[in-house]
């Protein structure tokens, strides 16, 4: 129930419902009726909810119980720990707004990118989904009435034959020997995402036993979308894995992703090469492989559920479709 009051040169407003009592002044008469309104209507929808939780006790929690579950759970808990860093996660779910995210977005713009904006909001929606639905601290999911910035467009890198051997090269790479470095073994690990459109993590998780040469394909157990595909081997695919001495088990490539990375990228620098990243080898290899296979053996070749989604790494150019339309 909700009672307007003055006191001095202040319209005082108070709101009491379910032993739950909410006060607060205003200079009009009207604007305390407004927030009397609103805030009576607050209180009854979320009647039953858990009181004095803030967003960060959601991050954390969220972070203790939900982000385990997920293949990407580390780089989720150190975005949830920034997340727990801004003025706005030490505001009481009950009391966050719309504003609140609306300002995050606008500070964050200053400083990152729209993608990078729009991954974080995904995880503070899907934090304040769990806070409605499982734990009960907030009735309403606010991130989804918020406006986002627009992703930029997909990346749509190329790498020409003339790059892929300034990176072997970089690389100290031999068509005729096989692997025995670190450095060689990467640049087998590059060529085979060439040929075979898989990812750089799915590539050094590769172990023999899920590697069945004579029947032309491997096993890939570990995938991002967390389902296990069958990927066809081509003469050529096949060939580079020989490079690395096959075994009837282990690593594939029994060096760690994360070095590796780094020395591919020093290896980009060395050979002159910007803009280009590992997985720029999937846009590569998808276009590629588009002229060989059709759409739904393709999809099923690199674990797209939905075919339209390849158009996001498809990137012919228009000389080579031109190209095929003037094929014998």
């Amino acid at each position: 129930m909700a009672s307007i009051q003055k006191r001095g040169n202040k319209w005082v407003a108070e709101v009491r419902v379910d032993k739950k009592y909410k006060s607060k002044s205003f200079n009009l008469k009207v604007e305390a009726q407004a927030w009397a309104v609103e805030t009576e209507q607050f209180l009854k929808r979320n009647g039953g909810l858990v009181n004095g939780k803030t967003l960060e006790d959601a991050f954390s929690r969220y972070a203790k119980e939900i982000s385990p579950l997920k293949k990407g759970e580390k780089w989720e808990v150190v975005r949830l720990k920034k997340l727990s860093r801004y003025e706005m996660a030490s505001v009481q779910l009950q009391e966050l707004t719309k504003d609140d995210l609306q300002s995050y977005v606008k500070n964050e713009l200053k400083r990152v990118k729209p993608s990078s904006v729009n991954r974080e909001l995904n995880i503070i929606c899907a934090v304040l989904e769990a806070a409605v639905k499982e734990w009960k601290w907030v009735g309403k999911n606010i991130s989804r009435d918020i406006v986002r910035p627009k992703n930029p467009p997909h990346r749509d890198r190329r790498i020409s034959d003339a790059e892929i051997q300034r990176i072997l090269d970089s690389l100290l790479y031999e068509e005729t020997k096989v692997a025995q470095t670190q450095r060689e073994a990467i640049a087998v690990a590059f060529l085979f995402a060439i040929e075979t459109a898989c990812r750089q993590g799915e590539i050094f998780k590769l172990d023999w036993v899920d590697v069945h040469l004579n029947e032309s394909f491997l096993r890939l157990n570990d995938t991002k979308n967390g389902t296990p595909r069958d990927v066809p081997l081509s003469i050529r695919a096949k060939q580079l894995l020989v490079k690395m001495s096959p075994k009837t088990k282990g690593k594939v490539f029994d060096y760690k992703q994360s070095s590796s990375g780094v020395i591919f990228r020093r290896a980009l620098e060395l050979a002159g090469i910007t803009g280009m990243t590992f997985h720029d080898t999937r846009h590569e290899a998808l276009t590629r492989l588009a002229r060989k296979i059709d759409l739904l053996d393709l999809a099923r070749m690199v674990g797209h559920r939905d075919p339209r989604s390849l158009m996001i790494y498809y990137n012919p150019t228009a000389t080579e479709i031109a190209e095929r339309l003037n094929a014998p």
